[in-house]
């Protein structure tokens, strides 16, 4: 089996990004590889038809700076020495899968949480990657 060496690791911040990153170190370091950690910023303001965009840029770019401080984080306690940060602004499932393909993943690492009663039924991201990526995908089970 060959080795993955271009890993894109989809991280939502929550609890579960640690489980989700350690496994994409564990295979980079297995093949040698590189991560990108990718985190969306999901941004739907308030009230869409409001008379200005400012304060919008503004609440979007703190979220983004929040997050490349709490994925620096993530990576100084995961260990991740070949990482690269990646934050983009969007819709999650077409980011994830607009920069795998820009980063010519081989590997796409993302969280997997189980679902009850209805929510079975709702398109989740993780259901939206599987069939539209390019690559192979890992779904971590989170609890």
């Amino acid at each position: 089996m060959k080795a993955y060496t271009r890993i894109l690791a989809a991280v939502d911040l929550t609890e579960g990004s640690r489980a989700v990153a350690e496994r994409a170190c564990e295979l980079a370091r297995a093949g040698q590889g590189s991560v990108w950690l990718l985190h969306v910023v999901e941004f739907v303001p308030v009230e869409p038809m409001g008379e200005s965009l400012t304060p919008t840029v503004q609440i979007e770019e703190e979220m983004v700076g929040r997050a490349h401080k709490t994925l620096a984080e993530l990576i100084q306690t995961v260990g991740l020495t070949r990482a690269t940060v990646r934050v983009e602004a969007g819709n999650t499932k077409a980011e994830i899968l607009r920069v795998a393909e820009e980063e010519k993943a081989d590997l796409i690492v993302l969280g997997s949480r189980e679902r009850h009663g209805l929510a079975i039924l709702v398109n989740f991201t993780e259901d939206t990657v599987l069939h539209a990526a390019h690559c192979d995908l890992l779904a971590v089970r989170l609890s």
